[in-house]
């Protein structure tokens, strides 16, 4: 019986689908992450929204209202580390979801958006 548990055990750990990491952060947490450098930063907001209030230092956007956002999601590397952000924190939410049905391996998403990294006075850069 022990034997048959074991292997039941190591069989399971095998054929159970991968868990995405998923954390939803603060905005000094998020920049933690950032500094570590080891994950990839992507801005989810409009091209207008990025013309007029700037965008956090290193990010690449994908416009998650675009026709194509869910297929260049889908493109993305899913064993590496994103750090996901918008204006308020809905879309990037509802990207997280998806990234997370997707099963990417680790996904942070800042919870109240980029308003709330402006308001606490980090770094801005403009497009």
């Amino acid at each position: 019986m022990k034997r048959f548990l074991t292997l039941l055990f190591f069989t399971s750990c095998f054929i159970a689908p991968a868990q995405t990491a998923l954390r939803n952060v603060d905005a000094l947490t998020f920049k933690k992450y950032i500094d570590e450098q080891k994950s990839i930063l992507i801005d989810l907001r409009t091209d207008d929204e990025l013309s007029k209030k700037g965008m956090i230092k290193g990010a690449k956007q994908i416009d998650f209202f675009a026709k194509d956002a869910e297929s260049q999601i889908a493109k993305l590397d899913k064993k590496k580390t994103y750090l996901i952000y918008c204006a308020g924190g809905g879309r990037s939410g509802d990207c997280a979801e998806l990234m997370q049905k997707l099963g990417f391996k680790e996904v942070v998403n800042l919870e109240k958006g980029f308003d709330d990294w402006k308001r606490k006075g980090l770094e801005v850069v403009a497009k």
